[in-house]
Protein backbone atom coordinates (compact mmCIF):
# COMPACT_ATOMS: atom_id res chain seq x y z
CA UNK A 1 0.00 0.00 0.00
CA UNK A 2 1.42 3.33 -1.05
CA UNK A 3 0.87 6.50 0.96
CA UNK A 4 -1.11 9.12 -0.89
CA UNK A 5 1.18 11.98 -1.83
CA UNK A 6 4.32 9.92 -1.28
CA UNK A 7 5.70 10.76 -4.72
CA UNK A 8 4.49 14.34 -4.67
CA UNK A 9 7.30 16.91 -4.54
CA UNK A 10 7.41 18.93 -1.34
CA UNK A 11 6.23 22.45 -2.13
CA UNK A 12 7.79 25.45 -0.51
CA UNK A 13 4.63 27.55 -0.33
CA UNK A 14 6.46 30.80 0.46
CA UNK A 15 9.13 30.22 -2.17
CA UNK A 16 6.41 29.60 -4.73
CA UNK A 17 4.48 32.70 -3.58
CA UNK A 18 7.47 35.04 -3.93
CA UNK A 19 8.57 33.49 -7.25
CA UNK A 20 5.14 33.81 -8.81
CA UNK A 21 4.72 37.42 -7.67
CA UNK A 22 8.20 38.32 -8.94
CA UNK A 23 7.70 36.63 -12.34
CA UNK A 24 4.32 38.26 -12.89
CA UNK A 25 5.62 41.69 -11.83
CA UNK A 26 8.53 41.29 -14.26
CA UNK A 27 6.02 40.61 -17.06
CA UNK A 28 4.00 43.71 -16.07
CA UNK A 29 0.88 41.69 -15.29
CA UNK A 30 -1.85 43.31 -13.22
CA UNK A 31 -2.83 40.18 -11.31
CA UNK A 32 -1.63 36.67 -10.61
CA UNK A 33 -2.90 33.40 -9.15
CA UNK A 34 -0.82 31.54 -6.59
CA UNK A 35 -1.31 28.01 -5.36
CA UNK A 36 -1.09 26.25 -2.93
CA UNK A 37 -1.86 28.42 0.09
CA UNK A 38 -1.06 28.36 3.80
CA UNK A 39 -1.89 30.41 6.88
CA UNK A 40 1.65 31.80 6.87
CA UNK A 41 1.25 32.84 3.21
CA UNK A 42 -1.94 34.74 4.10
CA UNK A 43 -0.05 36.65 6.82
CA UNK A 44 2.82 37.43 4.42
CA UNK A 45 0.34 38.76 1.84
CA UNK A 46 -1.33 40.94 4.50
CA UNK A 47 2.09 42.38 5.37
CA UNK A 48 2.90 43.04 1.70
CA UNK A 49 -0.50 44.69 1.26
CA UNK A 50 -0.08 46.82 4.39
CA UNK A 51 3.19 48.20 2.98
CA UNK A 52 1.69 48.81 -0.51
CA UNK A 53 3.66 46.17 -2.40
CA UNK A 54 0.48 44.43 -3.59
CA UNK A 55 -3.15 45.47 -3.92
CA UNK A 56 -6.21 43.48 -2.90
CA UNK A 57 -5.95 39.71 -2.64
CA UNK A 58 -8.59 37.03 -2.39
CA UNK A 59 -8.30 33.54 -0.94
CA UNK A 60 -10.26 31.06 -3.07
CA UNK A 61 -10.96 27.68 -1.47
CA UNK A 62 -11.07 25.01 -4.18
CA UNK A 63 -10.80 21.81 -2.05
CA UNK A 64 -7.25 21.28 -3.42
CA UNK A 65 -5.20 23.47 -1.11
CA UNK A 66 -6.76 26.76 -2.16
CA UNK A 67 -5.37 29.60 -4.23
CA UNK A 68 -4.81 33.34 -4.03
CA UNK A 69 -5.88 35.94 -6.59
CA UNK A 70 -3.60 38.93 -6.14
CA UNK A 71 -3.76 42.44 -7.65
CA UNK A 72 -0.25 43.57 -8.57
CA UNK A 73 0.72 47.25 -8.31
CA UNK A 74 4.09 47.14 -10.13
CA UNK A 75 5.84 48.19 -6.89
CA UNK A 76 8.11 45.13 -6.56
CA UNK A 77 11.58 45.11 -8.10
CA UNK A 78 12.72 41.89 -6.43
CA UNK A 79 11.38 39.57 -3.76
CA UNK A 80 12.16 36.12 -2.45
CA UNK A 81 11.89 33.63 0.36
CA UNK A 82 14.80 33.26 2.75
CA UNK A 83 15.74 29.64 3.40
CA UNK A 84 16.77 28.37 5.81
CA UNK A 85 14.78 30.59 8.15
CA UNK A 86 17.43 32.40 10.11
CA UNK A 87 16.77 33.37 13.70
CA UNK A 88 17.29 37.11 14.21
CA UNK A 89 17.66 39.00 17.47
CA UNK A 90 16.10 42.46 17.79
CA UNK A 91 19.44 44.22 17.30
CA UNK A 92 20.69 42.16 14.32
CA UNK A 93 18.35 43.46 11.59
CA UNK A 94 20.98 45.83 10.13
CA UNK A 95 23.30 42.93 9.27
CA UNK A 96 20.52 41.12 7.42
CA UNK A 97 19.38 44.31 5.66
CA UNK A 98 22.86 44.66 4.17
CA UNK A 99 22.71 41.09 2.91
CA UNK A 100 19.25 41.11 1.32
CA UNK A 101 18.24 44.73 0.61
CA UNK A 102 19.83 47.16 -1.89
CA UNK A 103 19.98 50.15 0.47
CA UNK A 104 19.10 51.19 4.01
CA UNK A 105 15.74 52.83 3.29
CA UNK A 106 14.59 50.63 0.39
CA UNK A 107 12.54 47.49 0.90
CA UNK A 108 11.86 45.32 3.91
CA UNK A 109 12.64 41.96 5.40
CA UNK A 110 9.59 39.90 6.37
CA UNK A 111 9.88 38.42 9.84
CA UNK A 112 7.69 35.94 11.68
CA UNK A 113 7.61 36.73 15.39
CA UNK A 114 5.65 35.60 18.42
CA UNK A 115 3.35 38.57 17.66
CA UNK A 116 2.71 37.53 14.05
CA UNK A 117 4.23 38.28 10.65
CA UNK A 118 5.57 41.82 10.18
CA UNK A 119 8.25 43.89 8.50
CA UNK A 120 11.65 44.09 10.16
CA UNK A 121 11.01 47.81 10.76
CA UNK A 122 7.96 47.01 12.92
CA UNK A 123 9.82 44.25 14.75
CA UNK A 124 12.76 46.56 15.48
CA UNK A 125 10.38 49.28 16.74
CA UNK A 126 8.67 46.78 19.03
CA UNK A 127 12.05 45.48 20.17
CA UNK A 128 11.41 41.86 19.21
CA UNK A 129 13.28 39.32 17.11
CA UNK A 130 12.03 36.37 15.11
CA UNK A 131 12.73 34.29 12.02
CA UNK A 132 13.46 35.79 8.58
CA UNK A 133 11.10 34.36 5.99
CA UNK A 134 11.44 36.72 3.02
CA UNK A 135 12.47 40.06 1.56
CA UNK A 136 10.94 42.53 -0.85
CA UNK A 137 12.00 45.82 -2.48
Amino acid sequence: MQNIGENMPATNVLGNLFNTIYNNEARRRTECIILPTSKLAIEVLKTLQKHNYIGEFEHVEDKRGGKFKIQLLAHITKCGAITPRFKVKKDEFNDWEQQYLPSYNKGMLIVTTNQGVMSHHEAANKGIGGFLIGYVY
